[in-house]
């Protein structure tokens, strides 16, 4: 088995949710508060103590049937990792917010100038079939715009390596334009996507720009200055 890692910073329901994970696997650790995205992710391969780690997190619901128990063979000790997650605003359900397994030596190593994390830690990615957990991000107004943000500043600047461009596109018209009904937050939400959208768009190729969505004071002026 390999180690669990539960990142969380100020997410309101990370406490929760990660009593919940050690009810399941007492072996899981924590890092919380750590900032900086890049940064957080640094300091969970620090303490763990496998060849690759399970990134869970703050905001994750890990469904019943998930248990952890994916074996890479060793020629993929390089390589990223990333399950299927479900969006409860948009219903949308894809990598963004799924569980991740990262090997440890180039998680410790990663390029930190990329805005996007997970792309930033190796060229070498496996997208796993099944879903994960649901990506509970709309516990309050911020969380929801800021998540909403973020991932649809990275969707339309076009910074995650690989993507397909009409799969992205498609994903970026559900952010923006749809919201399951009586959704909590999901007029937060989708605010968040439609400002990151244009914010991506507009910083196309400027990486300083972009590392800005990872910082969440800034993003936390930019939601105050939207109210």
């Amino acid at each position: 088995m390999y180690d669990i890692i539960f990142i969380s910073y100020q997410e309101s329901n990370a406490e929760h949710r990660y009593s919940i994970l050690k009810q399941r696997f007492p072996y899981a650790k924590r890092i919380h508060g750590v900032k900086g995205i890049h940064q957080a992710h640094i300091e969970a391969a620090k303490v763990c103590n496998t060849p690759m780690l399970y990134i869970v997190d703050g905001d994750a619901v890990v469904v019943d049937d998930f248990n952890f128990d994916w074996q890479v063979p060793a020629w993929q000790y390089n390589h990223v990792h990333v399950w299927r997650s479900k969006n409860p605003v948009n219903g949308l359900v894809y990598g963004y917010g799924g569980i991740k397994l990262f090997p440890r030596h180039e998680t410790l190593n990663m390029d930190i100038s990329k805005p996007d994390m997970t792309t930033s830690i190796s060229d070498k990615f496996v997208a796993m079939p099944s879903v994960s957990n649901i990506t509970a991000f709309n516990t309050d107004a911020f969380n929801a715009w800021k998540s909403a943000f973020r991932e649809c500043a990275k969707l339309s600047s076009k910074i995650i390596d690989r993507q397909k461009s009409q799969e992205t596109n498609e994903r970026l018209r559900t952010w923006c334009m749809h919201m399951i009904p009586d959704t909590p937050f999901g007029k937060d939400a989708l605010q968040g996507a439609k400002a990151g959208t244009a914010y991506g768009t507009r910083n196309k190729g400027d990486s300083q720009a972009l590392k800005a969505i990872n910082d969440f004071d800034w993003l936390k002026e930019k939601f105050d200055g939207n109210i």
